[in-house]
């Protein structure tokens, strides 16, 4: 029996209805949550995500700013920007748009933001917050996962849960959320080894390695819950035979395009899966999706106090 194909847009849509409504007793308020994204230079991938980001912003009525500095800047010029923006108080989150230019020190300027404007959650304040459940923001992809599992019905406390990838950005904190969601977590790296034995014990498997269709069916318990973290770009044509071979639809679109997206787990896998995210279409609509609830979440935890007292009067 084919995998239940878990709907990120579908979930996408129903956070962003949720969120659209909080911002709409904020500006009932007299509130509205701000959003400054900054995209140092040309680089094409970047500005189609902040492009999403934006407009995402705009429809739900997030007040939204890009600083776009030139990619000659450098580190201090850079810190400067983001100082700036830490004093703001109508900007309640932060974005600093990765990758940055090689001349500039991307951990200083990280670390420089306003923890309480952190929207991604990389900060390593946000992270301890994160590792000992505190109220704080969390990485947008990882919640995002979160959020499918939860709103798909399907358990997490007692489960076995293997998460292939390690870095910073996804890896790391989606375990850390599914500890905190009392599943029993494994986090497996390029050392680990008989990786597919490993992964075979998941009750709930997150592949998250950036390499495009790694995780094939001899990976997977069946019946297991699959979720493809992964967006990789296909261009060889003996790879996408090793993907997609017979796949009609597929093939059409590859020969016009010269290109597919494909994500870290092999398209077979739905076939041995009892429940599947869908690439495109799974994971990335959440990851924008979750940037709009940390802006909100944020300027709640800054300015709700305020909120709180303006409410009484």
């Amino acid at each position: 029996m084919a995998a239940t194909i878990l709907d990120g847009n579908k979930i996408a849509g129903e956070i962003r209805a949720e969120v659209a409504a909080d911002i709409k007793a904020m500006a009932a308020a007299g509130m509205q949550p701000g959003l400054a994204v900054v995209l140092v230079g040309h680089h094409p991938a970047s500005e189609i995500y902040v492009r999403g980001k934006v407009k995402s912003c705009e429809e739900l009525g997030i007040h939204s700013e890009k600083h776009i500095p030139p990619d000659t800047i450098e580190t201090e010029e850079l810190l400067e920007l983001i100082d700036d923006l830490n004093r703001r108080d109508e900007i309640d989150g932060i974005l600093v748009q990765l990758p940055l230019p090689s001349q500039v020190d991307s951990k200083r300027v990280l670390m420089a933001v306003d923890p309480a404007k952190d929207v991604d959650g990389f900060h390593p304040m946000n992270v301890g917050f994160l590792s000992t459940q505190r109220p704080g923001l969390v990485p947008c992809t990882p919640a995002g996962v979160m959020e499918i599992l939860k709103r798909s019905g399907i358990p997490i406390a007692s489960q076995e849960a293997v998460v292939v990838g390690r870095s910073d950005i996804v890896g790391k904190p989606v375990a850390m959320l599914l500890i905190n969601g009392n599943a029993t977590v494994t986090v497996c790296h390029s050392k680990t080894r008989n990786l597919p034995s490993v992964c075979r014990r998941a009750d709930i498997l997150v592949a998250a390695i950036g390499r495009a269709g790694m995780i094939t069916r001899d990976y997977v318990k069946p019946g297991a819950t699959v979720i493809d973290v992964g967006m990789n770009k296909v261009t060889d044509p003996e790879e996408f035979q090793r993907l997609f071979a017979g796949n009609a639809k597929r093939e059409e679109t590859f020969r016009a395009k010269g290109s597919t997206l494909v994500g870290d787990v092999h398209p077979e896998v739905a076939g041995v899966a009892g429940a599947i995210t869908p690439v495109p279409g799974g994971v990335g609509p959440l990851t924008i999706a979750m940037l709009m609830v940390n802006t909100v979440k944020a300027a709640k935890l800054r300015r709700g106090n305020r909120m709180r007292e303006m409410s009484r009067t």
